[in-house]
């Protein structure tokens, strides 16, 4: 399966399981096993780079079993053929997000001008509270 130009994930990587799929259908429901259940191996995959494949788990969630395989369920249509394209639609979309680099977080500091106005804003409080006070005993 062709991801980018650049990654290519062998179609042996992953497993389709073909199941009945739950709800409203009436007999063609209860006769056909429409429903797919895709199983990709992340830990085993030799296509994905170790980065992504830490990307990707972090991405899939509860999608991702303890042993590491990512299970993608698609049930939406009646065709067992439709399904079946949008959970490898599904399973790409997905690797191509983990393929992307987070960008790297530019620490930021406050303006000088702002940290001015904290400071002059902090010094008016604390003066308003000052003046609350009960005045010195005088004897």
């Amino acid at each position: 399966m062709q991801i980018t130009e650049s990654l290519f994930i062998d179609e042996s990587e992953f497993e389709e399981r073909f199941t009945r799929a739950s709800g409203p259908g009436g007999q063609h429901v209860n006769k056909t096993e429409s429903a797919v259940q895709l199983r990709f191996d992340v830990t085993a995959s030799a296509a994905l780079p170790e980065a992504v494949k830490q990307r990707l788990k972090r991405l899939a969630g509860r999608r991702m079993t303890k042993e590491g395989v990512l299970v993608i369920e698609a049930s939406g249509s009646r065709s067992q053929e439709r399904n079946r394209t949008a959970a490898r639609e599904r399973l790409k979309a997905l690797v191509i997000k983990a393929l992307e680099k987070p960008k790297p977080r530019k620490k930021s500091r406050p303006s000088l001008s702002s940290i001015r106005k904290v400071k002059e804003a902090k010094a008016q409080l604390s003066q308003k509270k000052a003046l609350r006070q009960k005045p010195a005993r005088e004897d």
